[in-house]
């Protein structure tokens, strides 16, 4: 029972090994130092969102549909503040616009959800949909390009000549992300709405102020992993990370965080999101069609479930 107890506790660990052992061996050029920054850069950003994504799945309601579209809205909204000939001052607004915006999108969710008892997903879907349709109103078709140094910087900058400063950024929110999460009351409680509603209730704890919570870091999280993808891409547009939300939900997934909440990490995050981009990389190193990556998708997505069930069985 020890090694079964233990294989199922590192069983996502496991997993990661064994893919990039495979992907190694089926490509040589996997192992190239090039390669692997590479896949860390790409691994970063989906782990800055994935982290969003953690917060909101832990309180058991479903997942954040809206993330994509938030980072689509949050940056696009942002852009005219960070551009090259602004000030610093005028890019730090930009950057807090882009909070503000993302945090109440995240409140809307988290009310409808909390207190009227709305199913998450239905509700994210609906609030992606409306913020969607504000972000191609506001950018009109056009394109923002040229942004201040320190934005590109974020995104595509290195720290100390030779570490990606996204890398670094995506591993600082997971530091943070993490601590908060088990060593400050509103982490712990979390944890403790999603795995038992109820006993949080007769507990004394306002399991509706942790859902709201939960859902406006998601929204933070998505509005800093949208700085962060502008300074990557160097444009801004109305099309940008509306699809990211599937990427995300995969993630955490197969990272060991619980569709019926109250269970996983921010650590968990970061495998599921090195997962899912060393699979894509490595179906691109092999030149299989993009084609197959949704279904890549999909067969994640249901072998977590699958995990997650064994797990709490």
């Amino acid at each position: 029972m020890k090694g079964k107890d233990f294989l199922m506790k590192y069983s996502r660990i496991v997993i990661l090994v064994l893919i990039m052992a495979g992907v190694s061996i089926a490509s040589p050029d996997f192992l190239k130092p090039s390669n692997l920054l590479n896949v860390a850069r790409q691994s970063s950003m989906l782990l800055i969102m994935s982290l969003g994504m953690t917060c909101a799945m832990l309180l058991g309601r479903g997942v954040d549909m809206s993330i994509g579209a938030t980072l689509s809205l949050t940056s696009c909204v942002a852009a005219g503040f960070l551009r090259s000939n602004d000030t610093v001052g005028s890019v730090l607004i930009g950057i807090v616009i882009a909070l503000v915006i993302g945090m109440f999108i995240g409140l809307i969710n988290g009310v409808l959800i909390s207190y009227l008892h709305l199913p998450a997903i239905l509700v994210t879907y609906g609030v992606r949909e409306i913020i969607r349709s504000v972000a191609f109103f506001y950018m009109d078709g056009d394109i923002i390009s040229g942004f201040h140094k320190f934005v590109m910087f974020m995104g595509s900058g290195f720290a100390f000549g030779a570490i990606p400063t996204q890398i670094i950024i995506a591993l600082v929110l997971t530091a943070a992300t993490a601590w908060m999460l088990k060593h400050t009351r509103m982490g712990r409680e979390l944890y403790v709405v999603g795995a038992n509603p109820s006993a949080a209730k007769f507990s004394g704890l306002k399991a509706e102020k942790s859902v709201i919570l939960g859902f406006v870091l998601s929204g933070a999280l998505a509005a800093l992993a949208g700085i962060v993808y502008l300074g990557r891409l160097g444009a801004a547009e109305a099309e940008i990370g509306n699809q990211f939300h599937f990427q995300c939900v995969s993630a955490v997934a197969i990272g060991g965080i619980s569709f019926a909440g109250g269970a996983g990490s921010a650590w968990g995050a970061v495998i599921g999101a090195l997962i899912l981009n060393i699979l894509i990389n490595g179906m691109n190193l092999l030149n299989i069609s993009s084609y197959w990556q949704g279904t890549v998708n999909g067969v994640i997505i249901i072998v977590a479930v699958l995990l997650d069930y064994v797990v709490r069985k």
